[in-house]
């Protein structure tokens, strides 16, 4: 088996295609509130040369009411033409820690249609520390036109999410942190019972990578099956927003996995309503 992910890509790599007219690079960085970090405001500051901003607060369904909700296929298309974005592009995203919120980004893309889609390893600090170049001119955006090819089926809605829990017949991976994920520890957003969805295993999101690089595929194989889950076999993952289960959802197509869905709503959907069911502590789902 390959040790390296096919999805993802040096900065090496990345520093030698820098100004190649197919090749578009984001900045998909965001934070949780507690991190008090602003991805647009580090991005104004200093961003890889040509890079453009990946706003995940703007590129959503602002009217479902649910945050980072995947957009409209048209809604989409028109954020990612105004980005300078073509779907024949190679694409390149990233994020300043390294792998939190560019594998959303990765995904979305993925989902509508683009097939040349890779997450920078080590993120921008990597890329600092390396002290290749950066800037804060504001890129130029070049004419687009991206034209979309939703894959529907690899995105799980509320009703299916019920049906899937309720008939354990789908393998469900949480991304969320471990005391999160018991109930131990609160929620980030107000209103939100703690807890997990009944069968679900519990993988943290951080335990994929180290010091902002990905981890080897031996290692988060096992990892997988450790937590319980048969990688080979369907899996939904899913997390407090949508966003870091893309972490998961990266890490099981690179194991070959590619019956691999996201629920949208996760967490921020499922443990804000009164009549869906929820587990605390370890019940055997871990």
């Amino acid at each position: 088996m390959e040790t390296h992910s096919e999805f993802i890509v040096s900065d090496d790599w990345l520093k030698a295609r820098l100004g190649d007219p197919n090749l578009s690079v984001l900045d998909a960085s965001w934070y949780l509130p507690a991190a008090k970090r602003n991805g647009r405001d580090e991005y104004e500051k200093s961003h890889i040369p040509g890079a453009v901003f990946f706003d995940h607060d703007k590129v959503c369904d602002e009217t479902s009411g649910l945050p980072h909700t995947l957009p409209s296929p048209e809604k989409f298309a028109q954020f990612a033409s105004e980005m300078g974005v073509n779907a024949d592009d190679t694409i390149v995203v990233y994020d300043g820690i390294g792998f939190f919120s560019a594998p959303r980004a990765w995904w979305m893309f993925r989902v509508m249609g683009a097939k040349n889609v890779y997450v920078l390893d080590g993120g921008f600090a990597g890329w600092q520390k390396k002290h290749y170049p950066v800037t804060n001119e504001p890129t130029k955006i070049k004419k687009a036109s991206f034209q979309v090819k939703f894959e529907q089926d690899k995105v799980v809605l509320i009703d299916e999410m019920r049906q899937l829990v309720d008939g354990e017949t789908t393998q469900i991976a949480d991304a969320r942190g471990h005391k999160r994920f018991l109930g131990e520890e609160a929620e980030p957003r107000p209103g939100m019972r703690s807890g997990h969805m009944p069968g679900a295993h519990n993988i943290p999101f951080s335990t994929l990578s180290t010091d902002g690089n990905f981890k080897d595929l031996n290692k988060i194989k096992t990892i997988f099956k450790d937590a319980g889950i048969n990688v080979a076999a369907p899996v939904v993952t899913t997390c407090g927003s949508g966003v870091t289960a893309a972490v998961l959802a990266l890490a099981l197509e690179s194991l070959g996995n590619h019956n691999v869905r996201l629920y949208d709503g996760s967490w921020s959907e499922w443990g804000s309503k009164k009549d869906t069911p929820v587990v605390t502590g370890t019940d055997g789902d871990e």
